[in-house]
């Protein structure tokens, strides 16, 4: 759900959740050995979902958390 603001029938501003479960569309195949850096720092195997950086065990079609403030994946969701 989100939350919207008009004012004179002008959108003002917009509440998203904390969270989205969205499903991934497209990924790079992790490949054993693979490890990449986030941030500048490693912290374990990731891989670029679309537009966020997901671990490599997230597979297209897999449905994940997404924080909404920060953009980063959160969890893989198990349906």
């Amino acid at each position: 759900m989100v939350l919207a603001v008009y004012v004179d029938d002008k959108l003002t501003a917009i509440e998203l959740p904390a969270n989205v479960v969205l499903t991934v569309s497209s990924t790079v195949p992790g490949v054993k050995g693979d490890s990449r850096l986030q941030h500048g720092q490693a912290r374990g195997r990731w891989t670029p979902a679309s537009r966020i950086n997901v671990p490599l065990f997230v597979k297209e079609g897999d449905k994940i958390r997404v924080d909404t403030r920060t953009s980063e994946y959160v969890e893989r969701v198990k349906e």
